[in-house]
C-alpha cells in the first residue's frame, strides 16, 4: 500500500485546523451572546432590585395595583415608582410548575415504561409519533382547549355559588384558576418527558434486563429495578427540560390562571384549586406593552432575571444530580 505523499497529510491537518478554529469561533461567539444577554437583562433590572431589596421577593399590597403605580409613574413623566412586592407571582409560579411537573413526572415514566416494554408493537408504531406530535403542538392551541374545555367545565361544575359568594370580597371565581394551569402545563410538557425518558430507557442494555429475567425474577420488577435505575440519569435531564419549559411558558397561563396577582391560599381548603393566579411569565407578557414607561421597564426585566436565575440554577442542579448517577446508569 503507498504511503500519503507529505503535502496530502500537510492538506488534511490544515483542513482540520481550520474547522476546528471554526467551530471555536462558533462556540466562543455562542458564549458571548449568552454573557451579553445575562449582563443586559440583570442592568436593566438592577433599578427594580436596589430600590426593593429583598422586599422584591416578599408580599405586601396588590401587585397589580404596584404594576400600574410604576406603569404611570413612567407614562406621565412623574417621579418614578419602583415599588414592587413579587411573593404572589413567585408563589403562583412555584405552585404551578411545582404540581405539574410533579404529575407530569409521575405519568410520564409510567407512560414511558409501558411504551419500552410491556405495550405491542403495534401501539408502540402509534403512541411514539403521537407523543412526538403532542410535544411540538405550540402552546397556545393548548391555552385555546383550556379557555373553551377546561375553564367553563371547572367553572360549571367544580364552583358552587356557595364558594364563590364566600370569597367574593376577596377574589372573583370563574374558572380561571390555578387547577386549569396545572392540568393544561401537565398535558403540555408530559410528552417532553415522554419522549427524552423512553430514549433513555431503550438505551438500557437489553442483556441486563435478560439477565435479571433469567434469574427468575418477573418482568416488571426487573425493569423498574434495573430499567429504570439505570436511566435515572436521563430521568433527571428530562425532567430538567419539564421544568424549564414550565417556568418560560406565558402564552398559555396568561390564557387560562386568571391573570390576577393573587397569591391561591391553602387555608381556604379546595377553593384554593380554583383561585386564580399569575406566575411570572405570563406577568411579562401581559406588560410587554409598557415598555416605553423606564420603571415598569427596569421591573419587568427584574421578572425576567428571576426566571433567567431560575432556569440557570436548575440546570446547574440537574448537572450535580446527574454526576454520581453517570458511573451506573445511561448517560443523558
Amino acid at each position: 500500500m503507498d504511503a500519503t505523499p507529505p503535502s496530502r497529510l500537510f492538506a488534511l491537518r490544515g483542513s482540520d485546523q481550520r474547522a476546528e478554529l471554526m467551530l471555536g469561533a462558533l462556540v466562543f461567539g455562542v458564549l458571548a451572546v449568552v454573557a451579553a444577554m445575562l449582563v443586559f437583562v440583570f442592568q436593566e433590572a438592577w433599578p427594580s432590585f436596589s430600590h426593593n431589596g429583598l422586599h422584591w421577593f416578599g408580599s405586601g399590597g396588590s401587585v397589580d395595583r404596584q404594576i400600574e403605580a410604576i406603569f404611570t409613574s413612567g407614562d406621565l413623566k412623574r417621579r418614578p415608582v419602583y415599588t414592587f412586592h413579587a411573593w404572589p407571582l413567585l408563589w403562583s409560579t412555584l405552585l404551578i410548575t411545582g404540581l405539574a411537573v410533579l404529575i407530569a413526572f409521575v405519568s410520564s415514566l409510567f407512560v414511558a415504561v409501558f411504551i419500552v416494554e410491556f405495550a405491542p408493537d403495534w401501539m408502540r408504531a402509534v403512541l411514539e409519533p403521537v407523543v412526538r406530535l403532542l410535544a411540538s403542538v405550540p402552546s397556545v392551541i393548548y391555552g385555546l382547549l383550556g379557555v373553551l374545555v377546561v375553564v367553563p367545565f371547572i367553572g360549571n361544575h367544580l364552583i358552587s355559588e356557595h364558594s364563590k359568594a364566600s370569597v367574593a370580597y376577596i377574589v372573583s371565581l370563574s374558572g380561571y384558576s390555578l387547577l386549569a394551569a396545572v392540568v393544561i402545563l401537565t398535558v403540555m410538557i408530559a410528552p417532553i418527558m415522554i419522549a427524552v425518558f423512553v430514549n433513555g430507557l431503550r438505551a438500557v442494555p437489553r442483556s441486563w434486563l435478560e439477565g435479571s429475567l433469567a434469574l427468575g425474577i418477573n418482568e416488571w420488577r426487573t425493569f423498574w429495578k434495573i430499567g429504570v435505575r439505570t436511566a435515572r440519569p436521563v430521568l433527571v435531564a428530562g425532567t430538567v427540560l419539564g421544568v424549564a419549559r414550565a417556568l418560560g411558558e406565558a402564552i398559555m397561563l396568561a390564557m387560562v390562571s386568571g391573570s390576577v396577582g393573587f397569591a391561591p391560599n391553602p387555608g381556604d381548603g379546595l377553593i384554593f384549586f380554583v383561585e386564580p393566579s399569575r406566575p411570572l411569565a405570563a406577568t411579562i407578557l401581559q406588560n410587554a406593552e409598557e415598555l416605553a414607561s423606564p420603571p415598569m421597564r427596569h421591573t419587568l426585566f427584574a421578572i425576567a432575571a428571576v426566571l433567567l436565575f431560575s432556569a440557570a440554577m436548575l440546570s446547574f442542579t440537574g448537572w450535580v444530580v446527574k454526576q454520581p448517577m453517570k458511573r451506573y446508569g445511561v448517560r443523558a
